[in-house]
């Protein structure tokens, strides 16, 4: 998956609460990004791994400039994104 400058990418599952707390969160300002769910793409799985010294950690987030946020609170993700 390749991910253009100034795309979000959010490596998250279904199930998992805190994917939905950021989705929302992402949302609700209007932040465009790409939902990659890790179970239906096994190579995104591969990726949050890589990303996260061998944890699966949803969601990972990936900002413009490759930043990476896991499992991030909804103070941190605003801060990072400058919605504040």
């Amino acid at each position: 998956m390749t991910q253009t400058e100034a795309e979000i990418l959010m490596y998250a599952t279904t199930w998992c609460p805190d994917c939905a707390r950021s989705k929302r969160l992402l949302d609700k300002h209007n932040v465009k990004y790409t939902w990659i769910n890790i179970e239906e793409v096994p190579e995104a799985a591969d990726t949050v791994r890589h990303l996260n010294n061998g944890m699966q950690v949803v969601p990972t987030i990936v900002l413009p400039g490759g930043r990476v946020l896991a499992e991030p609170s909804d103070k941190e993700l605003s801060a990072a994104l400058g919605l504040s």
